[in-house]
Formats: C-alpha cells, structure tokens, sequence
C-alpha cells in the first residue's frame, strides 16, 4: 500500500485505483488480529452485567452504584471516540491501536483486581478511554487493508458480524466465567484477548510511513468530548434519576449546545477535527443514523431479556448466556451473507430497511412473554427474526459508514460509527429504563405490592419495553425508505475506499 500524498511534497508514486491497489497478502490474518481486539471491545459492554451481582457483593456497593459500574465505560468511550479517530489519523493506527489494547488491557486487570467500588469504575473508566483510542484504529486499519470490493465486502462482513454479536457472547462468556470461576474473571480475560491481539498487530501489521499529519483540533476536541460525555451522563443518568430531573435535563441541554458550538466551530476551523463532509453524505450520514438506531433498540434484548431469563424465568447466568446464542449466531450468519451476497445485489436502502423491519418484528414476538412461556416456543423464533434483521443492519452500514472517506479523515470517520453505536445505546438504555420503571409504578399506583402483583408489573414492564424497541427500529425503516436514494452513487456501491496510512 503506497504513501499518502503531502501538499509540500509530491507523492512517490501515483494514487492507484480500489481494483489497482495491491493487496496485502497478510490481509486475512491482519482482520483475524483486529477481529479479537473488536471483540474485546464489545463485549467488555455486556460481560459484567451477569457478574454484577456477585460484584456487589463481594465489594459491598449500593444498588443505584450498579449502574455506573456499566455506564462508567460507556461514558468515557463514547465521549472520547472523536478525539481517538483522529490521534490514530496523527500518530497512525498501528501506534494508536498497540497503545490502545496494552491500555485496555492493564485497565481490566486494574478492574479485576479491585477491593473497592472506586477502583472498579476507575477501572471501566480507564478501559472507556484506551477503548476509545483502540476502536477507531481497529477499524481504519480494516478500512485500509481491504481495499478491492468484493474482499471489502467479505471483510467487513466479518467485522459486521462481530459488531453485532459481541453483546450475546459477551453475556454468555460473563456467565461462565461468574460460574466456574468469579466475577473478577469477567475483566482478567481481556488479557487474554489483548495479548493474542496485540502478537498479531506486531507481527502482521506493519509500520507505514505517514505523509502530511494532521492537526489536532484542540478547541474541537475539548467541545465534541464534553459534549459527548453530558449527552451520555444524562442518559445514563435518566434511568435512575427520571427524564423530568434537572440534573438529566441540566446535563442533557449542556451536552447539545456543546456540540452545536463543536459544529460551528468545525466550520470554521482550518484543521477540523470532525470534517462535515463526512457527516453530510446522504449515503454515508443515513449509515450512521442506522447504527444509532441499531445501537438504541438492541438494548431492548440484551438488558431486558436479561432481565427476564434470570428474575422470571429464574436461569443461572450461564443458562442466560446460552440462551442468547441463537440470537448471535443469526447475526453472525446474516452478516456475512448480507455484505457479501445481499448488498451488490438489493442495495443498502432495501437490506438495510427490510432489517429494520425484521428487528421490529422480533421485538414485537417479545412482548406476548409471560411468567411460564417456553424458550422454545416463544423467545427462540422472535430472537432469531431479530438476529436476522441486525445482520442486515450493522454489517453493511459499517461498510458504508467508512466508504470513500479520505485517507487523512479515515480514523476519526470510523470512530464517528463506533459514536454512533454508543450514544444509540446509551439512549436506548436510558429511554427503556425510564419506560419500564414508570410502567412498573403505573402498575403498583394504589396497590399493596404483592409478590405477585410485583411480578406483573415486571413482566409488563419488560413488554412496554420491548414493544418501545419495536417502534425504535419501525421507525428506522421509514427513516431508511425515506432519505435513501433507489440507487447509490457508484463509488460508494462498490465499496470503495482509498487506501492510506497506518
């Protein structure tokens, strides 16, 4: 892979087309490498929510510190991603992710080896931060490596597929860890997964020399970090402290004038750290409005089915892990199948809409759950159609969320999808949280709370839940329907995307 050209300096040789562009021949073990790291990182979003109560109870933290031993990493991640994208465009993306998985890395052992409840979420916040440099290398590095359509197309199928099922392994892996071992082991396996990584990085990829580096937006980067950070708290924050506080509402309005003055600020700025040319792409902005919608609805499975298995159903926590793996297998599968198979052929307006529309109707198949229905018979089926239609929706608005971006703006626009992801998620916890727990009190208004009255009120709770994820995802398909062109511009079709610096 050639040299990025430098304004002071013609570059040595000339930019070589997508289908010129030599081939790394690493290049299968190189997204093995970046494979296990991006799967580090999702999971660690879900892995200690089965571990949490033997946490609690080992370190003797409150029932309202739980949250925060979740959303700790979820606020310095998302809130970071920005900044991280473009040190990778700086420093380049092997430095960055290297610096990224040893950070994580000690970060989880800091975690694991915690007395107190301070040290843990020092621990989450400190994996929140290296993850934020790592993830956005991860993926400008995928971006870079695969550079001929149909290989792109089968790369990031791969990637998609993990994105998507990262959240089901992670739930299973932290239930038989928490089972055979201990909750600690939920945060030491990442050594594990740093390490494999981190031999693959040295070893495969290789340094490139860098041509004109970019400035850092200083001014940009303290507003869009600021700002992401009290858009997160206040979601987070809404599930506990309910949409109608000052201090949700206080942090919320704070967070959007902050990064309304980011946006004008990258409007004027020489050297922006997020140039809105990325964003404005019809394509490739409607890419990035699927994966926050993505990223808000899955949390109507992974937390309030969590929920269900082992408060109504009453399964152990390897028993909740197993009983997800349908769900990231489907996603698994339909990944792969959609980017490679499906999107040449039906387009991302039609793969992505029928997933949106697939998703809803596995949401929908939820909210007939009672106290006594089968797996089987009632969760399977809804768990594998929602499965099918996240393979539809993450892989190839991955794939595109990165196509035809600069190679300069190639770092801080794949870590504009991971921000995507994270405020999605933050959004659809704090929006189902807040939903489920008014339903609970519209449930117990009046009424002694029996203990099956409080039943009740769960289960409805968990429906009015799942059923607000339904409409989420409806929604994303009218959205996608809507703004979408019939065809898209040829260049981005294909899957294009010019090589540059790692």
């Amino acid at each position: 892979m050639h040299t990025e050209p430098t304004d002071s300096a013609p570059s040595a040789e000339p930019v070589l087309s997508v289908g010129a562009t030599p081939s790394d021949p690493r290049r299968w073990w190189i997204l093995a490498t970046i494979g296990v790291a991006q799967l580090m990182v999702v999971l660690d979003a879900t892995i200690v929510n089965i571990a949490l109560p033997s946490a609690q109870t080992d370190l003797g933290f409150s029932d309202s510190g739980r949250q925060w031993v979740v959303t700790a990493y979820a606020m310095a991640f998302g809130s970071l991603l920005l900044l991280g994208g473009r040190l990778g465009d700086m420093f380049g993306r092997r430095r960055t992710f290297l610096t990224g998985l040893v950070g994580f890395a000690l970060s989880s052992a800091l975690g694991g080896a915690a007395v107190t409840f301070g040290v843990l979420v020092t621990g989450r916040v400190l994996q929140g931060l290296f993850a934020a440099l790592l993830a956005p290398s991860a993926l400008a590095l995928l971006s870079t490596t695969f550079t001929d359509p149909a290989e792109r197309g089968k790369a990031f199928g791969v990637f998609g597929a993990i994105a998507g099922s990262g959240g089901g392994v992670g739930l299973l892996l932290g239930g038989i860890l928490t089972d055979g071992l201990n909750w600690r082991w939920t945060m030491y396996v990442n050594l594990v997964f740093a390490t494999v990584a981190g031999l693959g990085a040295v070893a495969l990829i290789k340094p490139r020399p860098s041509g004109r580096r970019p400035e850092l937006d200083l001014p940009g980067a303290a507003l869009a970090s600021s700002g992401l950070f009290c858009v997160v708290y206040g979601l987070s924050g809404a599930g506990s402290a309910s949409w109608g506080s000052p201090r949700t509402w206080g942090f919320l309005a704070v967070g959007a004038a902050l990064i309304a003055a980011f946006v004008w600020w990258q409007t004027r700025t020489p050297h922006p750290l997020l140039p809105l040319r990325i964003v404005l792409d019809r394509v490739r902005g409607t890419a990035f409005l699927a994966l926050l919608i993505g990223g808000a609805g899955i949390f109507g499975v992974l937390l309030f089915l969590t929920y269900y298995f082992q408060h109504t159903l009453g399964y152990r926590p390897v028993m909740t892990g197993l009983a997800f793996l349908p769900m990231a297998l489907s996603i698994t599968t339909t990944s792969m199948v959609s980017n490679i198979v499906l999107l040449p052929k039906a387009g991302f307006r039609v793969l992505v809409s029928t997933g949106m529309v697939l998703a809803a109707c596995g949401m929908t198949g939820l909210t007939r759950l009672s106290e006594t229905s089968s797996y089987a018979t009632y969760v399977l089926p809804a768990l594998i159609v929602f499965g099918v239609g996240m393979g539809l929706i993450m892989s190839p608005s991955i794939n595109l969320g990165t196509a035809g971006i600069d190679p300069a703006d190639i770092g801080v626009g794949s870590s504009l999808i991971k921000t995507m992801q994270q405020v999605g998620g933050s959004l659809g916890t704090a929006l189902l949280s807040t939903i489920a727990a008014g339903t609970v009190a519209d449930r117990l208004a009046g009424k002694t709370p029996t203990p099956q009255l409080m039943a009740e009120a769960t289960l409805k709770s968990y429906h009015a839940a799942f059923a607000t994820s339904a409409g989420i995802y409806a929604l994303g398909a009218v959205v996608t329907l809507t703004i979408l062109p019939r065809k898209l511009p040829e260049p981005v079709a294909r899957g294009a995307a010019p090589s540059g610096r790692r």
